[in-house]
Parts: structure tokens; sequence; C-alpha cells
């Protein structure tokens, strides 16, 4: 487990419902990762509430027991802020702050502050600021308190613009002005693509906190930014790459997350662009998480979202050294066996099996394992996209054994 002794995190309440959609395991699986979630952002989890619910209640979210509940419990533990596990409405948040004396927060606003955070560049900070002022715009009535009309005073009386107004015309004007800017970033970093000529692109695109920019460090020889928390990269990385003599563009792009905000993928299409133009995308999956079959589902509907899913893929199941199965003893007869308790062998006879010839690779990145098989199926995938493009060069690349290594 990781380690939460920083004195300075704030306490924390993480918040959850089940519902017909939605079992108490499948829940249980939304708040482990909300919890990693919070302790990313700064925040340690003192409790979890979940209440069983047909469909959320319009006004609170929660039943109002539930709600009174928490609220005993804040005091009592000198919480300041409560999580929500899914995207609260503007009333229920206005409404929800107004019981609970607490910072109010839902999963949308929880991953734009970790984004908030994270952005190194400019553009980045752009993207995210976007986000941020559409997530804003329509919540702003819960900011204030103060919603009188502006005094007139002489020549200037009448009914006047209220604070909210000004507000909300600040925040559209803002809004403008950043898709302008991420518009004229675009456009640099289009010419700054083109300038890359004719080389072949490939992408690593998986859900976060996969591996991606370690394995980018091991294969590129770089020192992209690793951290054990998620969303660790969120500016994309371009890097020249060369397998024994054959060279290409390698480019680490930003994690994806199940329940990702609209509001992201909209501001991080262009950054997505990476990935759009990418000729071989190398889906980066931990295969050591318990979930990782949703985890795969999530970025595929993801990649179908930016129109990328129809591109060459090779699965790249990652932390094969931290994989663990779960066991059945021999006299247990009760337990059922579920994937959980497949082992790698197992694993590989499955659907992974099928998903092409040799393109299902298990590795470490961290260890180097089975680094080799890697390295061989990248070149091989890169140098068929590469004699395609330029025919003549079929002789300059030879089959992965026959290559010289430069």
């Amino acid at each position: 487990m990781l380690e939460k002794s920083n004195p300075n995190f704030e306490k924390t309440i993480i918040v959850g419902i089940v519902t017909q959609n939605q079992s108490e395991e499948k829940l249980q699986e939304y708040l482990d990762e909300l919890e990693f979630l919070t302790y990313t952002a700064g925040g340690e989890v003192v409790k979890r509430f979940y209440q069983k619910l047909e469909r959320p209640n319009p006004k609170t979210f929660l039943g109002t027991g539930k709600i009174d509940e928490i609220n005993e419990f804040a005091k009592k533990n000198s919480i300041s802020t409560v999580i929500f596990d899914d995207e609260l409405s503007p009333s229920q948040q206005k409404n929800l702050s107004k019981i609970i004396d607490c910072k109010i927060l839902d999963r949308t606003n929880l991953i734009l502050d970790i984004f908030a955070q994270r952005a190194e560049t400019s553009y980045a900070r752009t993207q995210v600021e976007l986000a941020q002022c559409q997530y804003l715009l329509p919540r702003l009535s819960g900011m204030w308190t103060h919603l009188e009309r502006q005094k007139g005073g002489i020549g200037l009386r009448g009914p006047g613009e209220t604070e909210i107004e000004t507000d909300r015309r600040i925040v559209r004007d803002r809004i403008s002005l950043l898709k302008e800017k991420i518009k004229t970033i675009d456009r640099q970093m289009a010419v700054q693509r083109s300038n890359r000529g004719a080389m072949v692109r490939v992408a690593l695109v998986g859900y976060t906190n996969v591996g991606k920019s370690t394995l980018m460090n091991v294969i590129s020889k770089s020192e992209v930014f690793v951290e054990n928390k998620l969303f660790a990269t969120l500016d994309t990385t371009v890097r020249k790459v060369v397998i024994k003599n054959l060279p290409f563009l390698l480019s680490d792009t930003v994690g994806f997350i199940r329940k990702l905000p609209t509001q992201l993928v909209e501001s991080f299409k262009s950054t997505l662009d990476e990935v759009r133009e990418a000729d071989l995308l190398l889906h980066v999956v931990d295969i050591s998480h318990p979930d990782f079959e949703d985890h795969i589902a999530s970025v595929n509907q993801i990649l179908s979202d930016i129109k990328s899913s129809n591109k060459p893929t090779i699965m790249v199941f990652n932390k094969i050294d931290a994989y663990k199965h779960l066991t059945i003893d021999a006299d247990d007869l009760i337990t059922e066996k579920t994937t959980k308790h497949n082992t790698l062998e197992e694993w590989k006879t499955t659907w992974m099996n099928n998903v092409g010839e040799k393109n299902a690779l298990f590795i470490s990145a961290t260890n180097k394992e089975n680094f080799e098989e890697f390295r061989e199926k990248v070149y091989e995938a890169v140098r068929e996209i590469h004699i395609t493009r330029f025919p003549y060069n079929k002789f300059l690349y030879p089959d992965y054994k026959d290559a010289i290594e430069e």
C-alpha cells in the first residue's frame, strides 16, 4: 500500500450509491479508485459512505437520513471535504453545501483539481483552465451569497446587472479567450507535427497509472516524469526512438480513466491529436490491477469517441512482476472459480489469444522482463508500416533477427 503519513493531507469522506445499474461490488471498485484520486490530490480518506437507491435524489443526491449521518460524522471528526463518486448537478451541489458544513466536490471536480496541479506547460494549463471554466459556469450561483443588485448611483439607477450575471459574463469571456488561445497553439502544434516528415508515429495509450511513462523511459532512454499516482503525465512527450537501425517517433499521452469528465475530453482533444495521427497504438494495460478488463473497455470507448479505434494496435500487458491471482484450496468445494483466479498462462489462452497473431505482449517495464520480445514486435510492426510507405527502403530494414543494432 502507499504511504499516507503526510500530516498535510486534508481529511475527507467519499460517498457513492448502489443502484440497479451499479452493484455494491462495482461501487467498491469505483470508491477504491476515488480514494486513490483523493490521495493523488492531497487528501486522506477517513471513511466511506454509500446508500442503496433506485436512482439518485434529484435535490440532494442521497436520502435525508444518510446526509444527516454524513454531516454528524464530519462535525465530530473535523472533516474538511466530502467527495461524491458521481457528477453532481449544480442544484444538488448547492443544496448539499447548505446542509453539510464542508467543501462538497464530485468526481469531475476532483479530476479537474488533479489536472490543475499536474499541468506544467502553458498549453496544458490553458486546456485545464478551459475545462474548469466550462464546469464552473452552470455552478456559479452556489459560489456567492451576496447576489444583491449592484448600486447604481446618480444617473445610473435601474435594474442594473446582478453580481451573478457579471460573473457569468466574465467566465464566458474567459472561455472564448481560452478557446482562441488553444486554436493558436493547435495551429503551432499542427506545424510541428507536419515538420516531422513521414516518419512512422507510434502512440502509447492506456488507463492512467499503467506504466506508459516508465515504458517510454525504457524504450527511448529518456527521462519522462514517473510517479505512482494518477495522471502523473499530462503533457504529451514525443521522442525519436531507434530499435536496431529503424527510427520512429514515440509519443506518451495523457492517461484515460472511467467517468472521464466530458469537459476534459473536449479541452484535451488537441492533445489527443497525437493519438489520432499515430500509425500504430501500443495499448498498455496494468495486468496486476483487479479491474484491468474494465480499464481496457474504458480506453477502447474513449478511442472510439476520438475516432481512433480502427488503428493497428498491440496490446502490452505490463506489470507481470506484480500480478497475483487468487487461489482455491484443493479441499474447497464451495468457492467458484472466476477470472480473478486465472494464472498468467490461463489468461493467455482466453480472449487475449484472439487480439491478433502475437499481438498480446506480457512484459514488466520496470524489470525489463520479456523486453526483447517487445522490441521485436514493435520493430516488425513499424517496419511493415514503413515499407508500405517507402517500398524502396525494404532492404535497409531487414527482419529483426538480421538487423544490425546501431
